[in-house]
């Protein structure tokens, strides 16, 4: 029994591993295949070598520093998707590659687990609820949305939506609206409240490779992690035809920042670096852009402690990893 346990283990720890770098070569082949549709032909190793050298953002010249809320494992196994804050003191992490979603206390310790298969976006809803992107990992086929009760004992996830797939990234806007991002495909999608999908908007948002969202008033901010030149764009919620680059982070294919997820810091955004283990503040009113902090461990996600012990929001950011790390940003 002990010998057919410990199989059992090695192979999910096998097919976890498998599943990660899937995920990872697909997400390379698909900014080969970008950046080749973009000059209008076909890449090449020839092309690739000819590229120019990276050019590295300036540093934003404040001070920061970087300390360990929770240890991390076996890099990419212990992959950590994304994070969001309740405001009633847990934060809630999507543990991709374990498949569980945990709920930590503002000292570190792990409050609260549920299972459920490829968690990938979190965020808090209107309702007080919290919202997450399920069957991220790409080895499910089948993928949605849940929701959660914070507050409750032991969190029960109930589903609002099904069939989904190839998503990502998730934002809620105020009226309980639910934007799903998608790596490798066309229009980022738009739920109801009530579980049906708004077509007309997701034709408008026709953005490809979309992976982070944030909304920042009546606007969405998207990041897009299969275009080698980086893109941050902008998408008004009420016309998603008219959405625009804030700024492009690349300037050539050998630089290309494979971009996740952002969030609003300080009427700033601030984006992960998957690549380069970057978070890149940017002005969104100018697209001017530099390097906040360095040295990260793929990072996949960034948030700001609201309503988490003293944790200030306007000095600390937190940040998921592949590594499985999270880490607290100490910025000034």
């Amino acid at each position: 029994m002990a010998y057919e346990c410990r199989e059992l283990a090695r192979e999910t720890t096998v097919m976890a591993m498998v599943t990660v770098m899937r995920r990872i070569r697909r997400t390379l082949c698909a900014a080969g295949v970008t950046a080749a549709l973009a000059v209008g032909g076909t890449a090449s190793p020839a092309a690739a070598a000819g590229a120019q050298a990276p050019e590295r953002l300036e540093a934003c010249g404040e001070r920061t520093s970087v300390s360990v809320f929770h240890k991390g494992g076996i890099p990419l196994l212990d992959w950590r998707e994304n994070l969001e804050f309740d405001g009633r003191g847990t934060l809630w992490v999507s543990h991709v590659t374990q498949h569980r979603v945990e709920g930590y206390a503002p000292d570190g310790t792990l409050r609260a687990s549920f299972p459920l298969s490829g968690p990938g976006g979190i965020r808090r809803g209107p309702d007080g609820m919290m919202y997450v992107n399920y069957g991220v990992n790409p080895l499910t086929p089948h993928g949605g949305i849940v929701r959660f009760d914070p507050a409750a004992a032991v969190p029960k996830p109930e589903k609002v939506v099904d069939g989904l797939s190839g998503i990502n990234g998730l934002a809620v806007d105020t009226e309980g609206n639910l934007y799903v991002s998608r790596e490798l495909a066309t229009g980022i999608l738009k739920i109801r409240p009530d579980g049906t999908k708004d077509e007309e908007w997701t034709r408008g948002a026709d953005i490809f490779g979309t992976n982070g969202l944030e909304i920042v008033g009546d606007q969405l901010y998207v990041s897009v992690l299969t275009n080698t030149s980086s893109p941050v764009i902008r998408v008004p919620l009420n016309d998603p035809a008219h959405h625009a680059t804030v700024t492009r982070l690349s300037s050539n294919l050998l630089d290309s920042k494979f971009l996740d997820d952002l969030t609003e810091f300080n009427g700033s955004l601030v984006v992960a670096s998957f690549r380069d283990g970057e978070l890149i503040r940017i002005d969104p009113a100018t697209g001017r852009s530099c390097t906040l902090v360095t040295g990260l461990r793929m990072p996949t996600s960034v948030r700001i402690p609201r309503g988490f012990g003293a944790h200030d929001t306007g000095h600390a950011l937190f940040v998921v990893e592949a590594s499985g790390r999270i880490v607290r940003v100490t910025v000034g």
